[in-house]
């Protein structure tokens, strides 16, 4: 579990699509660089939340500014946009939440739904103003935009950031940057065209749950309200 509060900016120091060292597995890995201060208390097995995907360390040294090298399971590949750095892109870095951490951000599994397309930044005295689409919904991937709310909570590249705007018709939706933050993130790094790993608030999705459960069904909440309407205006006639 991690709260979207980011430690420590990384720099992706090596790419291996075939790992076949012990700590790469035979499959595709991942090494960061230039973070010493959030390995102090790392061990083998940790889980450290890369730009929002929850990626388990399997090698780490604290000599030459520390490094650690991470796993990408095909799953993860597909979800994320992890499969496009390169050597020298910057990355968020979080550590699973401690029990004694004062909980700044919002519950964030590192468990990432979708990528959105980067449609704008636009500065706004000393902020930034951005938005994003998301890609259109499949019977794989349903919408993501039930779940985001203005002034709720959405997870970007592990950021836990406030939406400003959300937009169901045009798929997009946006937050704002406070200058203190376009300093800590990888996100004013980018560029409009490129994308950011979206996590959507899991709350919503257990209110979801309930809600389909309680109409009696796994259809969308939207359909399941009609059918009930229907039935109950069925019975008055």
């Amino acid at each position: 579990m991690f709260t979207g509060i980011i430690e420590h900016l990384g720099n992706v120091q090596a790419i291996t699509e075939l790992d076949t060292t012990e700590s790469g597995g035979s499959g595709f890995s991942i090494t960061i660089n230039e973070c010493a201060s959030i390995l102090d208390d790392c061990h083998i097995g940790d889980s450290i939340c890369v730009n929002g995907a929850c990626l388990t360390v399997t090698e780490f040294f604290l000599e030459n500014g520390g490094s650690f090298k991470v796993g990408l399971a095909p799953e993860t590949l597909e979800r994320t946009d992890l499969g496009e750095l390169e050597v020298g892109h910057k990355v968020n870095l979080e550590r699973a939440m401690a029990a004694h951490t004062r909980f700044g951000g919002h519950f964030v599994q590192g468990h990432v739904d979708e990528t959105a397309t980067i449609l704008s930044m636009t500065p706004d005295e000393n902020s930034l103003r951005c938005v994003f689409q998301l890609p259109p919904p499949t019977p794989e991937r349903p919408s993501l935009m039930p779940y985001l709310i203005p002034k709720g909570y959405v997870c970007l590249d592990g950021t836990s950031l406030t939406l400003t705007q959300v937009d169901d018709s045009e798929r997009t939706f946006g937050v704002m940057l406070i200058a203190h933050t376009q300093s800590k993130i990888v996100l004013p790094l980018k560029m409009p065209g490129m994308k950011v790993n979206v996590e959507v608030d899991m709350v919503g999705k257990y209110v979801e749950k309930a809600v389909l459960a309680a109409l009696g069904g796994s259809q969308g909440v939207e359909n399941r309200v009609e059918q009930m309407v229907e039935k109950i205006l069925e019975t008055r006639k």
